[in-house]
């Protein structure tokens, strides 16, 4: 016999209807974990329905571990600005990355992988498209593990809407406990979501990207009448100007545009009797 509290015990490990949670039990002769096994194979039947509906809205999130040595950035989409905000979305993405910051999950196919609670993260994510009934996307994920002496950072801007991760290195561990150095890492994170950086020097930007800005120059340049034999000359300007504009080190600091973001690195350096540098950072925008 089925009764209401088997029901009740399945629902609870589900989150699955109640009716869906008696006929399971029906179908499996009150054998608990067979029914849930087979509400997971309904609900993945289910999701598949769902997986080519826009999922554009959502919540980028991070974790930075207790030592500050490890730090994760991670974005999942839903359909509906009405989901993205509900707590039950929020609980259940701020589940996914604690999972995820106790895991050794390096890219978006291990996070997918990983273990959480008895369930992959990806069946686990399809079981929420079942329970909410709106198409979910892991959109994207990364993880740094700081190299050496330094720290990873995150920040979140805009409820969600923008997330960043850095790590700067320095040369001495005392410096990272030090509120000089806990503030550069708050106003680089900060200038980053603002600013939108490219790539952090000259050379992260992509050979094609430099020669189409400097093909759409030489057309504006042509456009308002300049000589061809001064083209030569103007161009490396505008492809300097470019770089400052693109380039995170090369940018005007957010909070002090006359000094440079490689500028502030030397003089926070000078501050602290240290050689801090920026060794990598990732930006997400949601939907990006």
């Amino acid at each position: 016999m089925i009764t209401a509290a088997t029901v009740k015990e399945l629902r609870d490990k589900t989150n699955a209807g109640m009716m869906d949670c008696k006929r399971a039990l029906e179908e499996t002769n009150g054998d608990l974990d067979a029914a849930i096994t087979l509400l997971r194979e309904k609900g993945i039947a289910k999701a598949a329905k769902k997986a080519d509906r826009a999922a554009n809205e959502g919540t980028i999130t991070a974790r930075i571990s207790a030592d500050g040595k490890t730090g994760i950035l991670l974005e999942i989409n839903c359909e509906t600005d009405f989901v993205s905000k509900n707590e039950n979305f929020q609980g259940f993405v701020a589940g996914i990355a604690d999972t995820l910051i106790a895991s050794n999950a390096a890219d978006l196919t291990a996070a997918n992988a990983s273990d959480n609670q008895g369930l992959s993260v990806e069946d686990t994510i399809k079981a929420k498209i079942t329970e909410i009934g709106e198409n979910l996307l892991f959109r994207k994920y990364v993880r740094f593990e700081a190299q050496g002496e330094g720290a990873i950072a995150s920040y979140i801007h805009m409820g969600g809407k923008v997330g960043v991760l850095l790590e700067i290195g320095s040369t001495k561990a005392e410096t990272v406990a030090s509120d000089g150095f806990r503030e550069l890492i708050k106003d680089i994170t900060l200038h980053i979501a603002a600013l939108n950086p490219r790539g952090l020097a000259r050379e992260d930007i992509s050979a094609e990207i430099v020669a189409a800005e400097e093909s759409i120059f030489r057309a504006q340049l042509t456009e308002q009448g300049k000589p061809a034999a001064m083209l030569d000359k103007i161009i490396p300007g505008m492809l300097k100007k470019f770089f400052a504009e693109s380039c995170l080190l090369e940018q005007g600091f957010v909070k002090d545009p006359a000094m440079s973001v490689i500028d502030l690195l030397a003089a926070k350096s000078k501050e602290l009797s240290d050689t801090l540098s920026i060794r990598r950072f990732v930006r997400f925008g949601l939907g990006e």
